[in-house]
């Protein structure tokens, strides 16, 4: 797999971290993305959960493990992913975005490793994290990652990683009353959005989010974001295919792969 021309593009809806100790669905769903994917040189991640003031990405030679999550079990706290850093590649990215910076007090975030585990679970394939500026328009997140394709070209996995659909405060009212249904507007949401990306209708990726169905499924803009870098950086030629579809508690577990 050293002669990939071309990586594809992967955005992931990553759902609650319970998925990297439970056999379910979606954690299925999750190892079965590699049977999708070349084996890229490097992955370049872009996680819901490193949403802060400014756009950073971490340069370490080793990444640390993040455990951002509170009251689950202690074994998920003892889970380790030691992928290496990239500390070259980083530096390249901040050659194609001006604004950023390089960063030593991040790690991989629960919306990266959670993943990646299952991925690649040898975690043998450098990481890096880019964060999202919480400052910024949906629009600019999407301008902003526009160059980010011509990673693509030597091997780098772009790798978005949220939820298309991500209203908490329902989700958790829903797992308190044993509701397992999907509200109406998740269910139209997610339907628009995927319409758009098939469309290449990015336009509506930022406009949708102001609707009311928009503002229901994402009271934060935390986790749709990262689909708005994945979409950024696919080309013409490429095509989406949704790997994995359906609600967990409301949420869009959709994870769509470009090729």
């Amino acid at each position: 797999m050293d002669n990939i021309t071309k990586m594809p593009v992967l955005f992931v809806g990553h759902g609650s971290p319970m998925h990297v100790i439970q056999d379910n669905e979606w954690s299925r769903g999750f190892k079965s993305i590699a049977d999708h994917l070349p084996r890229p040189k490097a992955i370049l991640s872009i996680s819901a959960h490193w949403y802060v003031d400014g756009t950073y990405l971490t340069a370490s030679e080793s990444n640390k493990t993040i455990h951002d999550f509170g009251g689950f079990p202690q074994e998920m706290y003892e889970i380790q992913y030691p992928a290496p850093g990239a500390p070259s590649l980083a530096k390249r990215v901040t050659e194609i975005i001006e604004r950023a910076e390089l960063s030593d007090e991040w790690g991989l975030d629960h919306g990266t490793w959670t993943v990646l585990h299952y991925v690649f679970p040898d975690a043998s394939v450098p990481v890096i994290q880019l964060s999202i500026d919480r400052r910024m328009e949906p629009k600019a997140h999407y301008e902003l990652a526009k160059d980010l394709r011509s990673l693509r070209e030597d091997g780098v996995l772009i790798f978005g990683t949220g939820n298309i659909t991500h209203n908490l405060r329902a989700a958790f009212g829903q797992m308190r009353s044993g509701d397992p249904s999907t509200p109406a507007y998740s269910a139209k949401f997610d339907a628009e959005i995927r319409t758009s990306l098939e469309n290449r209708d990015f336009e509506n990726l930022w406009t949708a989010i102001g609707t009311e169905h928009g503002r229901l499924s994402h009271p934060t803009l935390d986790h749709y974001l990262p689909l708005l870098y994945c979409a950024a950086a696919v080309d013409e030629s490429d095509q989406p295919n949704s790997l994995i579809e359906g609600f967990d508690h409301g949420l869009s577990m959709r994870s769509v792969l470009w090729t």
